[in-house]
């Protein structure tokens, strides 16, 4: 390890323990691997820096590098989670040939900060194989696959423990021994991989499927000087892209229209919606809001010689049934009302709660426009006929109270003074014990948190916390957090 340099791992829960997933160069050559255990990588290395693995946002990253891929082949496959395969046959003679291609993948990766290994093959496991495992582009195929490790078939931890063991190291055994045998001591997979690596066995390649942005414009031969035809004319157009939406069962989130003036200024538009729609009237209102929310009103000046109509984001959208009782239309009056503010007033002017996946009260919810995109963690219930475990109202950040009485040190309070008034406390539920986020901090302990619901004998619910053990401090000290309706 150089000096200087602090190993970085990412880990998952697999089963019960933590797991390494991925390791950086540092990591890998003081020995860490993905698979082991975190207990036994902290035990190697002390200094091993932990993060948690996303894989949603590695998948996203790969779809981005798909997209930027297609500038040099339409047919771009993704193999997850670190691989991307292209079929560049009839594409390399557009950059005078596959490696001056390949100069080009690298040179772009590199610009980005990302160490792209890349190789050619008959077949994407064969190409996937010979980057991953060979380190530079063979000249003999054939010859660099067979002297692969077994690592490079792409099984299971058990099976290419098993094929070292036999004595089996390099793709060149696996390959001299009859595929019978190794399918029936090693599974049939093993076998199928061989077959691909030796390219006898062509799987078909499925490429991404890439559904092109709608975007819908009308030229005019001569400029026109009316605003209020150029938005008739951006009716027209929602109007066409909401039938082209109709065929692919979608709806638009967010819509963007351009009116380019003849003197080369363009004059933008923009409107967001919570919920995908294909409503024209409400799109038209909603840049009806939109262009009376400018500083400047819209100036055609010399006219308008193209209106142009993108629809930036699209999501699925099917056919909704209504309730008898008409709740669904009330809901989708709120949204379009909560849409129209939020184009008059601003994007970030109109907010909303959401769920954080997070322990710490304070960090389990935050605020977002009401237009953006649910987050992925959901609210926790409350069970039937039970009373809420947490307050909707906390205080930020938590009030300290005084005089707080208990008859165990790490029991329940039966007093405490908060505002210059004594609480007796006549009924107490909990502990609900919150330890901190330790992995964030490296340079001191955090307190535990014992929480408590409690209610006085006037009948007020109150939710507090001791900040401490007596084991973790000599005086912990006593918060109130919320207050329960």
């Amino acid at each position: 390890m150089r000096q200087g340099e602090t190993p970085i791992a990412f880990t998952e829960t697999v089963g019960q323990a933590v797991r390494l997933t991925a390791t950086d160069l540092t990591a890998a050559r003081a020995g860490l691997e993905p698979g082991l255990s975190l207990a036994d990588a902290r035990a190697r290395v002390p200094e091993l820096e932990v993060f948690p693995a996303d894989p949603h946002a590695d998948m996203d990253w790969l779809e981005r590098l798909a997209d930027g891929c297609a500038r040099y082949s339409p047919t771009v496959a993704l193999m997850p989670p670190d691989a991307l395969v292209l079929d560049i046959a009839g594409c390399a003679h557009a950059f005078d040939g596959e490696r001056p291609l390949a100069a080009d993948v690298e040179a772009r990766m590199a610009r980005r900060g990302i160490l792209a290994r890349h190789a050619f093959g008959d077949t994407p496991e064969i190409a996937r194989a010979l980057a991953r495992y060979a380190g530079a582009p063979a000249p003999d195929e054939k010859g660099a696959v067979k002297r692969l490790p077994v690592a490079a078939l792409d099984l299971d931890r058990d099976a290419t423990v098993a094929l070292t063991r036999a004595g089996l190291k390099t793709v060149g055994d696996v390959m001299a021994r009859p595929l019978a045998g190794i399918a029936a001591r090693f599974g049939e997979e093993a076998a199928t991989m061989v077959r691909r690596l030796a390219g006898d066995h062509r799987a078909p390649v499925k490429a991404r499927v890439r559904i092109a942005p709608i975007a819908v414009e009308r030229r005019f031969a001569e400029p026109i000087a009316r605003t209020d035809y150029a938005l008739e004319v951006l009716e027209e157009l929602a109007e066409a892209a909401a039938t082209t939406l109709t065929e692919r069962h979608q709806g638009g989130r967010r819509w963007e229209a351009r009116l380019f003036r003849a003197d080369g200024h363009v004059q933008s538009l923009r409107v967001e919606t919570g919920q995908p729609t294909r409503d024209v009237a409400l799109l038209m209102r909603l840049f009806a809001e939109r262009i009376d929310s400018l500083a400047d009103p819209l100036d055609p000046g010399f006219g308008y010689d193209l209106v142009r109509l993108d629809v930036a984001l699209a999501e699925r959208l099917d056919a909704a049934q209504l309730r008898l009782e008409g709740g669904a239309s009330r809901e989708g009056e709120v949204a379009q009302l909560v849409d129209q503010l939020s184009t008059r007033l601003g994007r970030s002017r109109v907010r909303r709660f959401g769920a954080r996946d997070s322990h710490i009260p304070e960090q389990a919810e935050l605020m977002l426009p009401a237009t953006a995109d649910a987050p992925a963690a959901a609210w926790p219930e409350t069970e039937a006929g039970e009373p809420p475990l947490r307050p909707i109202y906390l205080f930020d950040p938590p009030q300290p109270i005084e005089s707080v009485m208990a008859e165990v040190p790490d029991g329940p309070p039966h007093r405490f003074r908060w505002r210059r008034r004594v609480h007796e406390i006549a009924r107490s539920e909990g502990p609900e014990r919150i330890a901190g986020e330790w992995w964030r901090r490296h340079d001191a302990t955090i307190p535990t948190r014992d929480y408590y619901r409690v209610e006085d004998r006037r009948g007020r619910r109150f939710w507090i916390f001791r900040h401490g053990l007596h084991d973790e401090r000599e005086h912990p000290r006593w918060y109130l957090h919320g207050l329960f309706a």
